[in-house]
């Protein structure tokens, strides 16, 4: 008896189907229904997330007996044909395992043959980075100019690697990471097809195991009905996932808060009995210190607990000693390979937590940046030369009062043995400048040019799609805290609300203050970062290319020896 995964048994097979990809589905339908359909589409996104899932229904939506629409019948054999993966006119392609320039060009031939079945033969490219370079250039031509009866859709993980002339000839799609919540009410919704009793527990650990991609949660799934037999138990599937029980993070927890060394290496030392991943156990860790530090700051959020005593930690720790050990469980996760044994490097980072307590004088020197501002203007609005009279004075007695409140501790605490002198505020003792003046001093950096803003984004520690978005966009201006970039008019669909966050708050953290973005769709008015980089990599290519050609003992072979260059086989140095 064959039997499917739950993976391919639960393929969307309509449009209505799909999980999480709301923006890509209303655009492709909006095509579908109007009939302004691209000849060429690119899907990006992190694994098992829908690309070929979205390209199959799309294909099936061109060419379904009963017309192009954005809802296939399912049932005529064009739409079972490619259901099943045997439809004729759907040409489903590896560019990994068919990398070469033969392979495209063999490609290009059969292209411009009409359809055998359907309205439009369908290119279906998977992991489209994977071509060489030769094989993108001998695609170009068909790529712009295609013959009408034939649509590309390319999808791949990586689209870094892609160059710039094919990127702008795709309309590009860039599909989401699903949050635990959907992935666990898909799981859900599948578990109860199946007849599978579950604990809520355990849905919640292959959620987020999962990482985002559904694929890979109904992988584990699958992985999970086998090793428990058929109910999803949460001590199961925590042992199949090597995931700790929370109870256990939280005794760590507690253990550090009371600073009890003996009792923190105890736990350890019972945790090791499960021959847990350690790198799992720190990123419990750190999910627990973050629910921790936002019922601190943000208590009007309401957050889980999941086994750990939030709300107990959250009011018997410091705010600041909560981001210390959440840096500490961070690095700790980095550093794991390099320490003598996992167990220890995972020891040492709770002996680094407990070691590193900052005292009230570490509090008071490193105030926010607010308190900081606040600070300044207390400054200027207190000065002999203030001009604005009884306006100054509340100004300044309202900024006392702010940072009155950021210094004073949330709860009394025992002084330490030498406790440093209370901090004071001291009167200028020469005229200041004005509050305006004062306030653009502490300003943050401004971006001055585009080379500046390429400066900037190279340096950068944006990741995934906020990267795409920053390396995409050309400098405009930055003034009065407001930085303008401008986006190529096919690039308008990188700009989601969450995204734009993100890339707010990667520039805010290297410009020293917050930014408002605003973005321009035409022309880029200089380089981008995108083509930049593209640039760059064609260039040494190109030398490294030239440079092997000319190499004296290779000109030797090819002479004496008929030997022949592999084209694109040569790379330049650090690259492979």
């Amino acid at each position: 008896m064959s039997y499917l995964v739950l993976a391919r048994k639960w393929r969307p097979r309509r449009f209505a189907e799909l999980v999480g990809q709301e923006h890509v589905v209303r655009a492709l339908t909006n095509a579908l229904e109007t009939g302004r359909v691209h000849h060429a589409f690119l899907f990006t996104g992190t694994r098992g997330v829908g690309k070929t899932t979205i390209a199959r229904i799309f294909a099936k939506s061109l060419n379904c007996e009963r017309g192009t629409s954005a809802e296939p019948c399912g049932e005529c054999e064009t739409c079972l044909a490619i259901d099943a993966g045997r439809y004729i006119d759907l040409l489903e392609i590896d560019a990994a395992s068919n990398t070469g320039v033969d392979n495209v060009r063999e490609l290009i031939e059969n292209a411009q043959y009409m359809p055998s079945r359907g309205k439009f033969k369908v290119y279906l490219i998977d992991e489209v980075h994977m071509l060489s370079k030769p094989a993108f250039n001998a695609l170009l031509k068909t790529l712009e100019e295609p013959p009408g009866h034939v649509k590309f859709l390319f999808a791949t993980t990586d689209p870094e690697k892609l160059l710039v002339t094919v990127l702008s000839r795709c309309l590009q799609f860039n599909l989401k990471r699903l949050d635990e919540a959907q992935i666990r009410g898909q799981i859900v919704k599948i578990l109860g097809a199946e007849a599978i009793e579950a604990d809520d527990a355990a849905v919640r650990q292959l959620a987020h195991a999962a990482d985002g991609s559904l694929r890979d949660g109904l992988s584990l799934l699958d992985q999970a009905i086998a090793y428990t037999g058929g109910r999803l138990d949460a001590d199961a599937v925590a042992a199949m996932l090597g995931t700790v029980d929370r109870n256990r993070v939280n005794a760590l927890l507690c253990a550090l808060a009371d600073g009890d060394g003996a009792r923190l290496l105890a736990e350890a030392a019972q945790l090791a009995e499960f021959s847990p991943d350690w790198g799992s156990v720190l990123d419990a860790l750190a999910e627990a210190l973050h629910r921790i530090q936002v019922k601190q700051l943000v208590p009007a959020v309401d957050i889980a607990g999941d086994g750990v005593d939030v709300e107990a930690l959250a009011a018997r720790l410091r705010p600041e000693l909560v981001q210390l050990w959440y840096q500490m469980a961070l690095h700790g996760r980095r550093d794991l390979g390099y320490a003598p044994s996992p167990r220890s490097g995972f020891e040492m980072s709770l002996l680094r937590m407990l070691a590193f307590r900052p005292g009230e004088a570490t509090v008071q020197a490193s105030l926010p940046r607010a308190v900081a501002t606040a600070g300044a203007a207390v400054t200027a609005a207190g000065a002999p030369a203030a001009p604005r009279g009884h306006a100054a004075t509340a100004a300044a007695e309202q900024a006392r009062a702010a940072v009155a409140a950021a210094v004073a501790p949330q709860k009394p605490a025992p002084p330490p043995q030498s406790a440093p002198p209370p901090m004071q505020w001291a009167e200028p003792s020469a005229p200041s400048p004005p509050p305006a003046q004062a306030v653009a001093a502490a300003s943050a950096m401004l971006v001055t040019d585009s080379e500046h803003w390429l400066e900037l984004v190279a340096r950068s520690s944006l990741r995934g799609p906020a990267r795409l978005l920053a390396e995409h966009a050309a400098f405009v201006s930055h003034a009065d805290g407001v930085l303008r970039l401008s986006l190529a008019a096919g690039d308008e669909h990188l700009q989601s609300p969450s995204l734009l966050l993100q890339l707010g708050d990667g520039l805010a953290s290297m410009l020293g203050g917050p930014v408002q973005l605003r973005f321009e769709t035409g022309d880029a008015r200089g380089d981008t970062a995108r083509v930049r980089n593209a640039r760059d990599r064609e260039q040494k290519q190109a030398g490294a290319e030239q440079g092997f050609a000319a190499d004296p003992d290779i000109q030797r072979l090819v002479q004496l020896h008929g030997a022949q260059i592999v084209p694109d086989s040569v790379r330049p140095p650090g690259e492979g």
